[in-house]
């Protein structure tokens, strides 16, 4: 049995909270973003945070620090923005494989440090990988509906660059996340695959999609079991949602995938919903007190904060989960041992 298993059975897994919100904390300047190595850079890059793995990589292993030490078992890389057609906005598409893989390694070494320190509890590196800002399934012009910004073809090969680095990198888990749009993760799911058999390697996968609004649909307009039922054709570690909605909002989608999904279940929802000025007022005790009820109800796997989540309410559902069994998945995980 594999150690990622066991984690698994025995216990609901703690995902960490949002990188971005602890990084902005630094209140990193232009020049801090550059760093000496892109001082001249020809475009303004404040605001790139996958660039801060580069530029300011203490920043980003301090933030898994917190994290770690907040409790989580799981970490993500830097990660989330890191394809070549993200990376386009800055003009820095030939820095995809290096953003990966160097964000994969601060991550994997600092794990290291907290596994060398307490290998009772095991802490596992997640590769981010996120929707990009295209969309493949809608047109952007409301004019020409039939009109597509991306395809399916140039997804899967910005895609297939990141997996490659990331794996390369050393995570120990592959993370689709933030699926606002099923057909960009069937791109990445079947770069995964095409790693996964070129290198002769079964790094499990996560799936994480985002419900956009009160609808209960997906961004590209699925349901929650329309989501789960279109990307379950391949095994996967787990499958949720993150994102957009607080953990009251997401609780009922949570519960469609806990009632028909034979993977684990993977939660990690927003400090409840962004004020007028985009911040995020739920506290970490309010914040745990909406996940208790997910693990009342045993629904869920793997938890975890998205957006306006930091230290502190990783902190508070971790003491939390300690208190809850795990959604059972003996059987799912038996059948996919072999490549887990």
């Amino acid at each position: 049995m594999s150690i990622l298993t066991e984690a698994l059975k025995k216990r609901i897994l703690i995902l960490d909270g949002a990188m971005g919100t602890i990084l902005q904390q630094n209140n990193f300047s232009e020049s801090d973003f550059r760093g000496s190595r892109f001082k001249d850079f020809h475009k303004p890059l404040k605001g790139n945070n996958e660039l801060l793995s580069l530029t300011q990589p203490q920043a980003v292993a301090k933030v898994h620090r917190l994290y770690l030490n907040a409790g989580a078992d799981i970490i993500e890389t830097n990660t989330f923005s890191a394809t070549s057609i993200a990376m386009a906005d800055y003009g820095m598409e030939n820095l995809v494989y290096e953003l990966n893989y160097e964000s994969a390694k601060i991550a994997k070494q600092v794990t290291k440090e907290f596994n060398d320190q307490n290998a009772d509890k095991p802490r596992f590196v997640a590769g981010a990988i996120g929707p990009t800002n295209k969309t493949a399934s809608m047109s952007p012009k409301v004019e020409d509906p039939g009109y597509r910004g991306i395809t399916f073809e140039e997804l899967r090969i910005a895609y297939k660059e990141q997996v490659k680095a990331l794996v390369d990198g050393g995570v120990d888990i592959l993370m689709v996340e933030t699926v606002f749009d099923t057909l960009n993760a069937k791109a990445a799911l079947f770069a995964i695959q095409e790693v996964k058999e070129e290198l002769g390697i079964e790094t499990p996968v996560m799936i994480s999609g985002t419900i956009t609004d009160a609808s209960g649909r997906t961004l590209s307009g699925q349901t929650a079991e329309a989501f789960l039922i279109s990307v379950s054709h391949i095994p996967l570690l787990s499958i949720g949602f993150n994102c957009a909605l607080g953990a009251n909002q997401l609780l009922p989608y949570i519960e469609v995938l806990a009632r028909k999904t034979p993977f684990a279940v993977s939660a990690y929802p927003n400090a409840g919903l962004p004020n007028a000025f985009g911040n995020y007022d739920e506290t970490p005790e309010l914040f745990a007190d909406q996940i208790k009820e997910y693990l009342e109800k045993g629904l869920i796997n793997i938890v975890g904060g998205c957006c306006g989540t930091t230290p502190n309410h990783i902190k508070a559902i971790a003491a939390l989960a300690r208190q809850y069994k795990p959604r059972p998945v003996d059987i799912l995980l038996e059948t996919l041992e072999h490549i887990i």
